[in-house]
């Protein structure tokens, strides 16, 4: 009875750890990521996307596929500083298979607060890449009429 016990205890201890491991590793990534883009180095914050990665931004024509997304980031970052988003409050969720992990952010920007949601994905070399990121500006409930009115205008 004593060793099944330890055995579970030993089992479930080691999934823990992974799991907890796995996190680090991830938030050590999109931290990274964001911090790549306030130093403006620009191989390294798109060095920690997929060749497929898709940036999806606040306004309503922003989708840009990797390529697409490098050419309109390109004059920020050559200027010396692209954009400082100050992380918060970040959650996890994997996939049943752990190759895929999913993440939504608080985060502090120059347009106040925002969400960012995004998609990890472990290559095939054990690497874990940035596969998609959604960027939204949070509007309170009680003020979407008028920013609705806004939009309008």
């Amino acid at each position: 009875m004593r060793k099944s016990l330890l055995f579970l205890f030993l089992f479930f201890a080691s999934f823990s750890w992974s799991q907890w491991e796995v996190t680090f590793r991830l938030n050590q990534l999109v931290d990274n990521w964001h911090l790549s883009a306030t130093n403006a180095d620009f191989q390294k914050y798109f060095n920690a996307t997929t060749e497929d990665f898709v940036f999806l931004g606040t306004a309503p024509g922003e989708r840009w596929n990797k390529v697409e997304f490098q050419s309109f980031c390109k004059p920020y970052f050559d200027k010396g500083k692209a954009w400082d988003f100050k992380p918060s409050k970040r959650m996890w969720n994997f996939t049943a298979n752990g190759t895929v992990a999913y993440f939504d952010e608080d985060l502090e920007t120059w347009m106040e607060s925002c969400r960012g949601s995004g998609i990890c994905v472990l290559d095939a070399n054990g690497e874990w890449k940035i596969a998609y990121y959604n960027l939204t500006v949070l509007i309170e409930n009680e003020k979407i009429k008028e920013f609705i009115k806004l939009r309008k205008k």
